[in-house]
């Protein structure tokens, strides 16, 4: 934190390529070839007093968890013969994970709430026995009067999705070693710019109020980083920045390269948010809002975006911008999207990075 002209100011790092940070603005058109180039780190001032702690970075994969756990082996089909410290009415269906744990099947479990108690006390000795370590139970909606339950018994919450809730149990007497749940959100930002010099901007119905009157990138509210409603699970970084743009605006456009991302912390309920900026090529021209969302958008000329004072008197938004115009006139190289099979799961699945010259 620091002091100037007595005003508070947050520390930031911006992650990105090195280039000459002397904007370059010229009428050369949009070119899209990339450099080999690594990341850096370079600590910036924002003007805010919140005290929230935000770090910017250049391309990358944005990697999302999901709930896919591969099975290897069954654990315990429902077994009688188990001997119990309760009435022994047999175990739990579960399987086992790769690190010694168990994953109980959620549609198996007992309906009524006192059978769940009984048979959970008995597949929780028989795991105990048997060694295991962790234990993952999901808990269906219509499941939801058995979670009192298991928190009795010792479980905590994991994390929840619409559908259903996650708990565990760690059954040894040392540190637990369960990796924690989801800690942070995903989302992206668009700048799309075109043959004229034009950048696409909109103006936000639902905005703080430091960003009234703001023309900025389309995206939400948070001045030119949209969250895509958490990235929508599946769904690819450039994918959503594309179709963030369509919704908003209904300019079709195709992905360029990831050109920087943003690393914040403690944002929307506690958790911390990677929001990766975008460098699009417009398709199309008219303009179509979202009126649910819009106010207003429009094709600005790019000299009269970047000398809005908003953007002038914040450091973070002010470097992003610049990182923009250097991309444009090919002083600045992101990431391209290059999809590769991995040996880990054997599906497809997209890695970014510069291209370079394979010898």
């Amino acid at each position: 934190m620091y002091t100037v002209n007595n005003r508070s100011l947050v520390s930031y790092g911006l992650y990105c390529n090195r280039w000459s940070s002397t904007p370059i603005i010229s009428s050369l058109k949009l070119n899209f070839g990339v450099l080999n180039r690594g990341i850096s780190g370079k600590p910036l001032l924002l003007s805010n007093s919140s005290g929230r702690q935000s770090v910017f970075h250049v391309s990358s994969h944005a990697i999302v968890k999901n709930e896919r756990i591969s099975k290897t082996s069954k654990a315990s089909a429902v077994s009688p013969n188990v001997s119990s410290p309760s009435t022994n009415l047999g175990l739990l269906d579960a399987y086992d994970d790769e690190y010694g744990g168990v994953i109980i099947e959620p549609e198996c479990l007992p309906s009524s709430a006192n059978a769940f108690a009984s048979i959970l006390q008995s597949s929780i000795f028989d795991w105990t026995l048997k060694g295991k370590k962790g234990i993952w139970l999901k808990i269906l909606t219509e499941q939801a009067d058995l979670v009192p339950i298991a928190i009795k018994e010792g479980f905590s919450y994991h994390h929840a999705e619409p559908g259903y809730v996650v708990l565990t149990y760690w059954i040894p007497d040392e540190p637990c070693m369960l990796p924690e749940g989801p800690s942070h959100q995903i989302g992206v930002g668009a700048f799309v710019i075109n043959e004229r010099r034009e950048v696409l901007v909109v103006k936000e119905k639902q905005c703080p109020c430091r960003c009234i009157g703001l023309w900025k990138l389309p995206t939400d509210c948070s001045v030119f980083i949209s969250h895509l409603r958490a990235t929508s699970q599946s769904e690819e970084l450039f994918a959503g920045a594309v179709r963030e743009v369509k919704e908003e605006t209904g300019i079709e456009s195709a992905f360029a390269e990831v050109i920087a991302f943003r690393h914040a912390h403690r944002l929307a309920f506690e958790k911390s948010d990677l929001l990766f900026l975008c460098m699009l090529k417009p398709l199309s021209s008219d303009i179509v809002i979202d009126d649910k969302e819009i106010q207003a958008a429009k094709w600005m000329p790019l000299e009269e975006f970047v000398a809005q004072p908003f953007f002038e008197e914040d450091h973070m938004l002010k470097m992003a911008i610049d990182i923009c115009i250097a991309t444009y006139e090919n002083a600045y190289h992101g990431f391209t999207a290059n999809q590769l099979i991995s040996k880990f799961d054997g599906q497809l699945s997209h890695l970014y990075y510069n291209e370079w010259m394979k010898h």
